[in-house]
């Protein structure tokens, strides 16, 4: 048997994600374009959430989202020891490979960019810290997905130490490597990850990175504790 949903909370959180870094506030007419819901259910859920400070609706009548969320978030990144011990290790891969170095969570059937160092020679390609993506695209996406109990088909790309390494994948002009971290008592706790332009991080460049960031994932599982 399934697990139980309940409709109306999946559409009160639907309009809750589809606000976005590049898109932090929308009229009604936009979220029900984003979201595929009647106005007349928008407004009514938005009013119940606003309640409880997840929506906010400022005087020209666009929706944002609330310090309710601020809150949710702070508490979810604590739980993932801050930057205080991710950020010198995404720097170190930043500073030894010159490409952007990033730390993925799994969040329902999404992946999220919790922290992020970009290169000193990025391009920019769209994603920021505290964005959500697909789970089925990147090689992080992949990471999350079978460490985080999905059984995924044999010819998926992983090496002895569940690594991927891939070309073009959510967006064909980036590559990465990925690799699991675990903690020092073996929980997953994401999935650390390196990527650039495919036209310079080519797949010999991604094998000579390999060890390096399977090292550095194996150091900051050790400081997760």
């Amino acid at each position: 048997m399934g697990a139980e949903r309940t409709e109306s909370v999946e559409r009160a959180l639907s309009i809750l994600t589809a606000f976005s870094i590049r898109r932090p506030r929308m009229t009604l007419a936009e979220l029900a374009a984003e979201t595929g819901l009647h106005k007349s259910t928008i407004l009514r859920l938005t009013r119940s959430l606003a309640v409880y400070g997840f929506i906010d609706r400022d005087t020209e009548g666009r929706f944002s989202v609330g310090a309710s969320i601020w809150h949710l978030g702070l508490i979810f990144r604590q739980d993932f020891d801050t930057g205080e011990t991710i950020r010198p290790v995404l720097r170190e891969l930043v500073q030894l490979t010159g490409e952007t170095a990033s730390f993925f969570v799994r969040a329902g059937s999404d992946r999220v960019c919790l922290y992020r160092e970009n290169s000193p020679i990025l391009e920019k390609y769209g994603v920021e810290e505290g964005m959500r993506l697909r789970l089925g695209t990147g090689a992080s996406g992949l990471v999350l997905r079978r460490y985080s109990g999905e059984v995924l088909p044999d010819l998926t790309p992983f090496n002895a130490n569940g690594t991927v390494s891939l070309d073009a994948t959510r967006n064909p002009n980036i590559a990465s490597i990925s690799t699991p971290v675990f903690s020092s008592t073996g929980a997953f706790r994401g999935a650390l990850t390196v990527s650039g332009l495919n036209s310079r991080f080519t797949a010999s460049v991604r094998d000579r990175f390999l060890a390096d960031v399977e090292a550095s994932a194996r150091k900051l599982g050790q400081q997760m504790g």
